[in-house]
């Protein structure tokens, strides 16, 4: 026991918040640019882009975690691959983080998205008149107006990842110490007979963890934007 908690409990936590930070990080990149193409480009195929990006919000969850089983595990179309190389996501943390990712990155992009296209065109013009390249014009002015927006995307992203579980136990099952999650400890504990205590216990901790989350992005946000209306 630490602290009243089994050390399973400590390890589906740290696993967790490991899992959804990394998700988060690796979406960043990922969700920037494509609510950049969505905001800013014409081109044949966006509205399949856009749809395809959504979809992990209306499938059911075990359905794309299925899917990315069958891709990504071991004898999956990229996971047999990956597996030559020595990359196995399927039944690993690394495929617990893939599947967060996955699940939370249709809100990251809506919230940078709509970031973007709420900033006036003509800044990102006036930087043009004035030499900036399309690459100077996005990293000085259209990623700074759309920090709140960046913010506001990762949060949910992270917040998405905490609570994920139906893609995850699907694609990395619910291994404890190795893939077992806060959300699938708490799933394991109501199937078990006497388990009340110890679901109780992550819920608890699942409420505080999510609060903290919350207060952070609040936090962060309002820095931002003082920050940007400092240097405006």
């Amino acid at each position: 026991m630490i602290a009243g908690f089994t050390v399973e409990e400590v390890q589906a936590l740290a696993l967790t918040l490991k899992v959804a930070t990394v998700a988060t990080l690796g979406c960043l990149p990922v969700g920037i640019a494509l609510a950049w193409v969505l905001a800013r480009c014409r081109f044949p195929g966006k509205t399949l882009l856009d749809s395809a990006i959504h979809l992990p919000l209306v499938l059911p969850p075990v359905v794309t975690g299925y899917l990315l089983l069958l891709a990504f595990g071991r004898q999956g179309w990229i996971g047999a691959w990956l597996a030559d190389i020595g990359i196995v996501l399927s039944f690993r943390w690394t495929g617990a983080a893939l599947a967060c990712a996955v699940m939370g990155l249709p809100l990251m992009v809506r919230s940078i998205r709509l970031a973007i296209e709420s900033i006036d065109l003509r800044f990102e013009q006036a930087a043009g008149t004035l030499g900036a390249s399309p690459v100077t014009v996005f990293f000085t002015v259209v990623l700074p107006l759309a920090a709140p927006g960046v913010v506001a995307g990762a949060v949910l992203c992270f917040a998405k990842a905490l609570g994920e579980f139906g893609a995850t136990i699907t694609f990395v099952s619910a291994i404890p110490g190795e893939t077992q999650t806060l959300a699938s400890a708490l799933y394991a504990f109501t199937q078990t007979p006497g388990g009340d205590a110890g679901a109780w216990r992550l819920t608890l901790v699942a409420i505080a963890v999510s609060v903290l989350a919350l207060v952070a992005s609040e936090w962060l946000a309002k820095r931002v934007s003082t920050s940007l209306r400092g240097r405006s």
